[in-house]
């Protein structure tokens, strides 16, 4: 059985946003990693920003493009 349009967009808005939010740990992980290392002091970290809706919308964006593209 084939998903309607709204199941495939939902679909991937959780993708999108399981990407995003796969990054945003690697990132937390790496200045965590870097403090406890002693590479930086942690008053110079640059932690990363929780993904909002807009950058989730967008990346789902990307997805259907790619899905979409017939080449």
């Amino acid at each position: 059985m084939s998903k309607s349009g709204y199941e495939l967009r939902a679909g991937l808005l959780g993708q999108a946003e399981n990407i995003l939010v796969a990054r945003y740990h690697s990132l937390r992980h790496e200045v965590e990693f870097a403090i406890q290392s002693n590479a930086i002091p942690a008053k110079d970290a640059k932690w990363p920003s929780y993904p909002t809706m807009d950058e989730i919308i967008s990346q789902a964006e990307i997805l259907l493009a790619f899905v979409n593209n017939k080449g």
